[in-house]
């Protein structure tokens, strides 16, 4: 079992409110807000964070995938974009399409596609959203 952590924090209330977030490594330590989420202000936000979570355990799935399949050299890079529209009075995370760009030597692009289409499915990210997830591949073999 693995437990991570992070925290966060919200001085003031509502749009004037400035917050700030981090995580236990340290690799997260930013500020947040409505400026940030909403507006291009400096700093991050929730669905920054939730699609760098989902590009990177998408594609370390994936090299796994690879790897049990024989596979041992190559290179994966994935972009994601997290959805985040209008519902009611809130927002909800509507989708988080991945593109992910593969260069593995030796390998199928079927092969590929099937692989990297059960580690979306597989990966701990994934099973968590509760929106679409869409995938999007390009190989160069």
């Amino acid at each position: 079992m693995s437990v991570n952590s992070a925290t966060a924090r919200y001085e003031g209330l509502g749009k004037s409110g400035k917050g700030h977030v981090a995580t236990r490594s340290g690799v997260v330590d930013a500020p947040y807000g409505f400026g940030s989420r909403f507006e291009g202000e400096p700093g991050t936000n929730p669905e920054e964070m939730i699609a760098a979570a989902h590009a990177a355990c998408f594609t370390m799935a994936t090299s796994f995938a690879l790897a049990r399949a024989g596979h041992t050299d190559g290179t994966l890079e994935t972009q994601c974009k997290v959805t985040l529209e209008p519902d009611g009075d809130g927002f909800t995370v509507t989708r988080s399409a991945l593109s992910m760009t593969a260069h593995v030597p030796g390998l199928e692009e079927a092969e590929f596609r099937k692989l990297a289409a059960e580690a979306k499915a597989g990966c701990p990210i994934s099973k968590l959203l509760n929106c679409e997830i869409t995938l999007e591949t390009q190989f160069t073999g």
